[in-house]
């Protein structure tokens, strides 16, 4: 389970940091005007909440895994919860529980690092680190999408590809693909948004009294 929700967090963060000019090879501007209208969207937004469903297949496109989960943003506050196990992060400190050992590990959060975090998926996803060019249209369904296809700068990661898909009518992310190098992909799928919800700051914080019997692990100091 720990890894299904990492890889959540990996696949929504692996596109991180600002828009800004990019210094490491040529960008297609047709595919920045995208992103950017994508994150101005996202940006107006003073809170956010999503189900999502994530979709991991291995290298012969069998479906390994299927979970849908929940992810709430406000600011740099974030919650997500996806079967068996739940992470908080209150902007300063995060909480991730694991429902099958009952324990909650406890860090604090580095500003100073560039943390794989859930709000970067719907707002800072293109940097330094990446080529991205459009692909042009696609349709998933009933969607008409926008195909951004991102190369990492970086070869030593574990994936080689990640796939964008915008939905042209609201200008936010539907859903990304990840192409591991080992065969295997990861799809995040975001199957309801809403945008400006009252979402109260209670529910970024870990609540030991909810949990009963649960083995704190404080890795903050």
């Amino acid at each position: 389970m720990k890894k299904i929700i990492l890889t959540v967090l990996v696949v929504s963060g692996l596109i991180v940091a600002k828009a800004q000019n990019n210094s490491i090879g040529k960008n297609d501007p047709d595919a920045k005007k995208i992103l950017d209208q994508v994150s101005a969207k996202a940006k107006s937004y003073k809170t956010i909440q999503a189900d999502f469903t994530l979709e991991i297949q291995n290298a012969a496109g069998k479906v390994e895994g299927s979970k849908k989960g929940k992810v709430y943003l406000k600011g740099t506050q974030y919650h997500v919860s996806i079967t068996g196990q739940e992470i908080f992060c209150d902007g300063k400190n995060s909480w991730s529980y694991d429902k099958s050992t009952n324990e909650v590990t406890i860090n604090k959060v580095d500003p100073t690092v560039k943390t794989i975090t859930p709000e970067k998926f719907f707002t800072d996803f293109y940097d330094k680190d990446f080529l991205y060019k459009l692909n042009g249209d696609v349709k998933q369904g009933n969607k008409n999408l926008q195909e951004v296809e991102l190369t990492p700068v970086d070869k030593t990661k574990t994936f080689y590809k990640v796939y964008l898909y915008i939905d042209k009518a609201t200008k936010m992310i539907y859903s990304l693909k990840s192409l591991e190098k080992n065969g295997a992909k990861n799809i995040v799928t975001i199957n309801k948004l809403v945008g400006n919800t009252a979402i109260s700051d209670d529910l970024f914080v870990f609540n030991k009294a909810k949990y009963p019997g649960v083995e704190e692990i404080d890795l903050r100091n």
